[in-house]
């Protein structure tokens, strides 16, 4: 099941111990019917035919039983950006690290610019949560 905005706005708003949402800083305007954008945290060049990391503004923390999907926005897909890499573990907490591909002209993402959505989906019958080497990140963060 796909969360909609309602159900995505009560998680945001329920007690820690009760399957808590995070995303701080939360905006209203990044909220979708099904989804909510994520921004850049910084001005940033995306040069063609490379991959850049790119790190998102929001600090997002998902309890064990929601997974996220991302999803490149439309906006930034007609200009040629692919983004790679589009999971979120349940039980994640952090800075997301976007892989964004320009195939396109030259691009520049400005800090605050929603970039991508995060599509947030239930998870049933599973209690573990994710702990690997992304746990915490700030900024962008390199592949081992």
């Amino acid at each position: 099941m796909i969360l909609s905005a309602p159900e995505i706005a009560r998680r945001l708003a329920c007690d820690p111990g009760s399957g808590k949402l995070v995303i701080t800083p939360y905006m209203s305007e990044c909220q979708q019917p099904a989804s909510y954008d994520l921004r850049a945290a910084s001005d940033m060049s995306l040069v063609p035919g490379k991959c850049t990391l790119v790190p998102t503004l929001e600090w997002v923390e998902l309890p064990r039983d929601l997974a996220g999907t991302l999803r490149c926005r439309s906006s930034f897909g007609r200009k040629g950006v692919l983004l790679g890499a589009g999971f979120v573990d349940p039980g994640f907490r952090g800075q997301l690290t976007l892989c964004l591909t320009n195939m396109g002209d030259d691009l520049i993402i400005r800090k605050n610019d929603r970039i991508v959505q995060l599509i947030l989906h239930e998870v049933r019958g599973g209690d573990e949560g994710y702990s690997g080497r992304y746990q915490d990140s700030i900024g962008a963060v390199e592949a081992k």
